[in-house]
């Protein structure tokens, strides 16, 4: 265990801060992001290039490095270095908060290796915006981030995501949005959904309906810009009565075996509990199942 006093002895120690960038409105930087940024020994950038129109457009003159998905293992270990020789260094992705769907998890998880001081400042992002814009419900919500790109690898997470009964939040590039949706729709049903695009900038735009309305609309319009998919979550009720009436086409020796094989338990429990999901005393599965048998 480790017990982390953020701002302990803050002048005399190294501190990672992990600061969060606009996701389109430069006004939504906040003055506390801007300070640290300026008092940073370093900023470390996904990007450099669009770290430093930002840093100019805010008089940032911190130095600027890389450290993006493809160096991050050569350039993580350096940065933590120069952390714990006492560097302050700020982590920034393109957009929004550093480690969401951007690189950045490796590099925390190797400053808490090494009992490095992590900083996080609030910020910025676009889960959260086109959560509490979307008109469905915001507790509890799962945040997924990107789908696979693979149609095979796309449809078992969403088969693995079919129950979740939270509001589900995806992040979408255009090429893939006509795709994923359809996916989305023949897999999880026609829920209800908001399409959140270009959040904070000039074209922001939210498309409210269920899931074939918006597949309908996907192959009409032009798809631009970034999007983010806020679906709503699975029927409690429905996921009970399905789960209750799984078995209602099955013989009881064919139940006893499901729990038998798929489960992979002794015969004595699938039997106690195929009595359980019938409502039938245990005896009459017994015989049943033996006699079959």
């Amino acid at each position: 265990m480790w017990q982390q006093k953020s701002f302990e002895n803050e002048a005399q120690k190294g501190i990672l801060y992990l600061v969060p960038t606009p996701i389109g409105n430069l006004e939504d930087m906040s003055f506390r992001a801007v300070r640290i940024l300026k008092e940073a020994d370093l900023i470390a950038a996904e990007d450099t290039r669009n770290t430093k129109k930002l840093c100019n457009y805010f008089e940032i003159q911190t130095p600027v490095v890389s450290y993006h998905e493809h160096n991050k293992e050569s350039s993580g270990e350096k940065l933590i270095h120069k952390i714990k020789d006492g560097m302050k260094i700020a982590l920034v992705s393109d957009a929004g908060m550093p480690a969401i769907s951007d690189p950045g998890y490796e590099l925390v998880e190797a400053a808490i290796s090494e009992k490095v001081t992590v900083v996080p400042l609030p910020g910025a992002n676009a889960a959260l915006p086109a959560l509490i814009a979307s008109g469905l419900t915001c507790q509890p919500f799962y945040f997924y981030g990107f789908l696979d790109r693979s149609k095979k690898g796309k449809k078992t997470e969403l088969e693995s995501l079919k129950k979740q009964t939270g509001t589900l939040v995806f992040y979408e590039s255009p090429h893939r949005l006509k795709e994923t949706l359809s996916s989305m729709y023949d897999i999880l049903g026609n829920r209800k959904v908001a399409i959140c695009r270009e959040l904070t900038k000039k074209f922001e735009e939210f498309i409210r309906g269920n899931l074939s309305e918006v597949v309908e609309w996907a192959h009409q319009d032009e798809i631009r810009g970034e999007f983010c998919l806020i679906i709503e979550g699975a029927d409690e009720s429905k996921l009970k009565e399905e789960e209750s009436s799984w078995w209602e086409n099955l013989s009881i020796e064919e139940h006893v075996n499901h729990y038998i094989t798929e489960k992979d338990i002794p015969s004595k429990d699938a039997i106690k509990q195929t009595a359980k999901d019938r409502g039938i005393n245990k005896r009459e599965v017994y015989q049943a199942y033996h006699i079959d048998q």
